[in-house]
């Protein structure tokens, strides 16, 4: 039995990341699932564990992203899922600021009932082609001539896997926008403690009595481990080998995809 096995005793809830966990973006059909990961999904709903899925995603709306994984065949809805988005929009409304979008095309409904008229911050997503020199510079400008620079980033990853490589993420244009404007982004999304908070909240679940299953060593193992839970990071997605070996963050427990860690911790429930 895997050591981390053993720490299951009270678990009552799974928070799962969805790119390169459930599947790999990308491709004429919006992306490929990973073996065993849409029978993980039921068999942990069968289970009667609660589940939650925490997204850095931010290339399409809450709705248009969940509609793509349930033709993909998973079995989830759209308030099953904690996503950047809707957690800054709901920001936004409550200190009354007005943002500039370096988002996604696709993204860009989720921001429909703010006023985006004379700007007083800049929200950067995975923006994708849209992160043109143009684009950021736009962007730049806005940011460098405010008396108060306000950068909201939904997510901070580095990059992440789609069907035909590994992709730039959000967090390479955070840095440079931070570093060209002497400012420190507020990042909405993993690893951020509030977002993984905000989704034990949903689950009605304390952090110790839940665990993160992600491919992302720092973002999904080391943001909800900073919170309290455990966390498994799988091989699959944007994992490499040197993960395992990580300076600042170990998980919890490696496996070798989400169906061997259900597995596991589906026959602990039942022991």
């Amino acid at each position: 039995m895997a050591e981390w096995a053993k720490q299951l005793a009270g678990i009552k809830g799974v928070l799962l990341d969805i790119s390169g966990v459930l599947y790999d973006s990308g491709g004429e059909g919006g992306g490929v699932p990973i073996p065993g990961s849409i029978e993980a999904v039921e068999k942990i709903k069968a289970s009667g564990l609660k589940l939650r899925f925490c997204t850095n995603e931010t290339q399409a709306t809450r709705g248009k992203f969940v509609a793509k994984l349930q033709r993909l065949g998973f079995n989830i809805l759209v308030n099953e899922v904690t996503a950047p988005a809707p957690a800054a929009c709901r920001i936004l409304k409550e200190r009354n600021l007005r943002p500039h979008l370096l988002v996604h095309d696709d993204l860009v409904p989720e921001f429909d009932q703010l006023d985006k008229a004379n700007p007083n911050c800049v929200v950067i997503g995975d923006a994708a082609d849209n992160f043109s020199y143009k684009n950021l510079n736009e962007a730049f400008r806005i940011l460098i001539g405010l008396e108060n620079p306000i950068l909201i980033s939904l997510g901070r990853g580095r990059y992440y896997k789609e069907t035909d490589g590994l992709k730039l993420d959000v967090g390479v244009y955070m840095k440079a926008l931070e570093y060209a404007c002497d400012v420190q982004a507020e990042v909405v999304g993993k690893p951020a403690k509030m977002f993984f908070q905000s989704a034990l909240a949903e689950m009605e679940v304390e952090p110790q009595q839940a665990i993160m299953i992600g491919d992302d060593i720092v973002n999904d193992v080391g943001g909800a481990q900073q919170c309290g839970m455990r966390a498994l990071q799988v091989r699959t997605g944007k994992y490499r080998p040197c993960d395992e070996q990580h300076p600042e963050v170990k998980a919890d427990g490696y496996v070798n995809n989400l169906a061997e860690a259900v597995d596991i911790i589906v026959k602990q429930l039942h022991k």
